[in-house]
């Protein structure tokens, strides 16, 4: 009896996109058939805030019998305080000309007459936009921050940069400071630090030493192991490999530690003006109490130029040369520029003259009030739509879905975008939040979490692809992502209050603005990093412009848009809390409410860990796609 062969089907391939329909798909089935079961609803006077409040009020009511609160905290305050007030008083000490000379000089020095008279005209600017009192109090508020969180974060950064085992160690806590929303450790801050200058630059401190840490890190680990070997190999000990080796390579990099670290301390100089730290965040917080754009639009502007300016200053000096006779040259140009400036200290005015000053609070207003009269029925619209067609719906699904289906079609997303890992840790998170009591104001924030990155991200490859394509294009946007980014977040609340009213878009629609242009830049580099003869190739073999966009340019810039995704996501979660200000409610509004009104201390302290988990969470998905191989193709037989 002969056998008959049977032929079978070399293989069949399932389409990548089959897993998440098939989950969609039984999310959908589940949550029509478990709807309202197994929600969590949210509740105010939870036992769990209680107790983080009672803990607040033991910890208040015994600190100042404590030796840990009189000999080691308190000392800290008033190390922290002085340190402030003597940078203060030099600045005021060198007067309005005397700081305009040096901060020429330091430009000089740094970057050549360019950057000098870039730092000249910055700094006259206070003046001319009537803060310059405030900007001096800012100035002195972020050195004191950037100068102590150097102190920390540098040497942090070098270890990390050299353990590996270190590095694993604090990145939870690095990824705990960067996320945990201002807000919620504002009130701890006075607890410890009491309210002013040194509660502000602890606050800022916090959110300006994880940048530090993280690119020292880089930085070092960056340097050639060849370089080190070879510095082994001669006899070099660990210190002289670090101070001669390590630091030297890892120069450029560490400026960039200095600068984040910096812009990082001027983003927080609002929100310090919220337990009394002084400077220019007093006339922001002014302006959106009283919902003056006028008043905020001065110093919102001096944050910018500050930023612009100090940035400009440092990268011109991570790329000078070291040339011997230029420097001479420079360093006499610098001291007559300082010079100057402290010999018209004693012959001009001791304040800014007042003639020079530039009012712009009647006309900023005067258009927004046009603007709000004029654009009523085009803002009504769009916020209605949206409302209605994503933010009503979106947040009735994520509210009325059982907590535990929502958890586990999570899950499952988490695994296939991005591997068993991310997925346990967004799980993890997700039932943490549970834990926590506040699933449902958590399924509100991810709701406009959801609509405002999904906003931003269309925004930025559309600006990101066309700054691309076209180099003056990109030249043009450029500035304006510069002042975007250094803009404090404050200042977008009220132009958003004042076109949309209070209410959760307001809240997105800012969120949208903040976070757009480090996504357009993202999205910018990484399509130019794609190698031209890969673009020269597809073009050669007849791809038209948008095919080769879609085939060639995106997929190549796979992880610096995935990059971007995340960086979306965090700067969006960031300023949930502020939109809080305008009608965002959910976990943005406890935080606020947690830090304004002693009794609620326990829930916003809670609400900001449900918001840290959220950004995990979400940081975990889109970075754990980046690095999950392609996988292969599933062939049955």
């Amino acid at each position: 009896m002969s056998a008959t062969a049977v032929s079978t089907p070399a293989g069949v391939r399932v389409p990548r996109w089959a897993t998440p329909v098939a989950v969609a798909v039984l999310f959908a089935a589940g949550y029509l058939v478990f709807r309202d079961v197994g929600v969590l609803p949210h509740d105010n006077d939870a036992g769990q805030f209680v107790a983080l409040t009672d803990a607040r009020e033991w910890v208040d009511d015994n600190k100042n019998a404590s030796p840990l609160f009189l000999y080691f905290i308190n000392y800290i305050r008033l190390f922290i305080g002085g340190v402030f007030d003597v940078l203060q008083a030099g600045l005021l000490g060198l007067g309005w000309p005397g700081l305009i000379g040096l901060m020429g000089a330091l430009g000089w020095l740094a970057g050549g007459w360019r950057i000098a008279l870039l730092g000249v005209a910055g700094f006259t600017s206070f003046g001319v936009l009537g803060v310059w009192d405030q900007s001096v109090d800012t100035l002195a508020l972020v050195g004191t921050a950037v100068l102590l969180s150097l102190l920390i974060g540098l040497p942090f950064g070098v270890w990390a940069g050299r353990s590996p085992r270190v590095r694993r160690a604090i990145t939870p806590v690095l990824d705990y400071m960067q996320i945990m929303p201002t807000f919620a450790y504002l009130a701890p801050m006075v607890l410890f630090f009491q309210i002013g200058a040194p509660a502000g630059a602890a606050a800022t401190m916090i959110y300006s030493i994880p940048p530090a840490i993280r690119i020292t890190a880089l930085a070092i680990e960056q340097v050639s192991p060849t370089a080190v070997e070879a510095s082994a190999s001669l006899g070099a000990t660990r210190w002289q490999t670090l101070f001669k080796v390590h630091l030297p390579l890892a120069r450029s990099t560490m400026t960039l530690a200095v600068n984040q670290t910096i812009m990082m301390a001027l983003s927080m100089v609002v929100i310090a003006n919220l337990i009394s730290a002084p400077g220019l965040g007093s006339d922001i917080i002014k302006g959106l109490s009283r919902q003056n754009v006028g008043i905020m639009l001065p110093a919102g502007l001096a944050i910018v130029i500050m930023a612009v300016v100090l940035d400009r200053t440092m990268v011109a000096a991570a790329r000078r040369r070291v040339r011997a006779g230029h420097d001479w040259i420079r360093a006499i140009a610098a001291a007559g520029v300082l010079a100057v400036g402290v010999a018209l200290r004693f012959a001009l005015p001791e304040r800014f003259p007042v003639e020079l000053k530039l009012g712009l609070a009647a006309p900023v207003n005067d258009a927004v009030r046009w603007a709000e009269r004029n654009w009523y029925d085009v803002t009504e619209a769009i916020k209605n739509l949206t409302t209605t067609v994503l933010l009503n719906p979106l947040d009735g699904v994520l509210t009325t879905a059982p907590w535990w289906l929502i958890a586990a079609a999570v899950f499952a997303f988490a695994w296939w975008s991005s591997g068993v890992r991310p997925a346990l840790t967004a799980l993890g998170c997700l039932l943490a939040i549970a834990l926590l009591g506040l699933w449902e104001h958590s399924m509100q924030t991810l709701t406009m979490v959801f609509v405002a990155v999904a906003a931003t991200l269309v925004l930025g490859l559309l600006l990101g692809i066309a700054a691309a394509r076209w180099p003056r294009y990109s030249a043009l946007q450029r500035p304006l992502l510069d002042a975007a980014q250094t803009m404090p977040s404050f200042v977008y609340l009220l132009p958003a209050l004042a076109l949309f009213g209070a209410t959760r878009f307001t809240a997105i629609f800012a969120s949208v603005i903040y976070a757009v242009p480090p996504v357009v830049r993202l999205v910018e580099e990484g399509l130019r990093a794609v190698p031209a003869t890969v673009v020269e190739a597809a073009a050669s073999a007849g791809s038209t412009p948008g095919q080769l966009l879609r085939k060639v340019q995106l997929p190549m810039a796979r992880k610096p848009i995935l990059l971007a995704v995340n960086q979306g996501i965090v700067m969006t979660l960031a300023m949930v809390v502020l939109g809080a200000m305008v009608g965002g409610g959910a976990l943005g509004y406890d935080v606020v409410s947690g830090f304004s009104q002693r009794t609620d201390f326990g829930l916003g302290f809670a609400a900001g860990v449900a918001i840290v988990l959220l950004g995990i969470m979400l940081d975990r998905i889109t970075q754990g796609a980046d690095r999950r191989p392609t996988p292969q193709k599933r062939r049955f037989t």
